[in-house]
């Protein structure tokens, strides 16, 4: 019984540690939200671990449970089962660039001239001029975005924020 409940604690710990390497950076690291030095520190330190840490869990959980699989009972199959599909998304995700999915860059802007603009008149820009060309990018979007592919005065660019 105490052998039980020792692999359940070991199984539990580690399901969550596998599955935190990937949840804390992407907790950390997202639009629109503060991000402190410190903390930014911490989520790039665990997100470059990631792709060792959640696969080395994943496994040492799936030793785990099947070393409890015979002992439980069908509700406590459920549970480990339902455990071992989270960390195993975990393994996954943490090992593909989902900040991608969240700032992605824009590849077609579209402008309008400054006259049909319903930007407000404090919010602020990245502007580029190069010749003849001026381009003004919101910073409320390049937030978002952070990377945007343009064209000016005939010279690709890459703006970022």
């Amino acid at each position: 019984m105490k052998t039980s409940r020792t692999l359940w604690i070991a199984l539990v710990a580690f399901a969550l540690v596998g599955f935190a390497s990937f949840m804390f950076p992407a907790f950390i690291i997202r639009p629109f939200a503060h991000q402190s030095p410190r903390g930014l520190w911490w989520a790039m330190a665990v997100r470059q671990r990631s792709p060792i840490i959640s696969p080395l869990c994943a496994i040492i959980c799936l030793i785990l449970m099947a070393v409890l699989w015979p002992r439980v009972d069908k509700w406590r199959k459920g549970l480990l089962c339902f455990l071992m599909i989270l960390i195993a998304a975990a393994a996954v995700m943490s090992r593909l660039n989902y900040f991608e999915w969240m700032f992605h860059p824009i590849d077609s802007p579209q402008f309008e001239a400054e006259s049909a603009s319903k930007l407000d008149g404090q919010e602020m820009i990245l502007a580029v001029h190069y010749g003849a060309d001026a381009r003004a990018y919101p910073i409320s979007q390049m937030a978002y975005h952070h990377i945007l592919n343009d064209v000016v005065g005939g010279v690709p660019i890459a703006v970022t924020y």
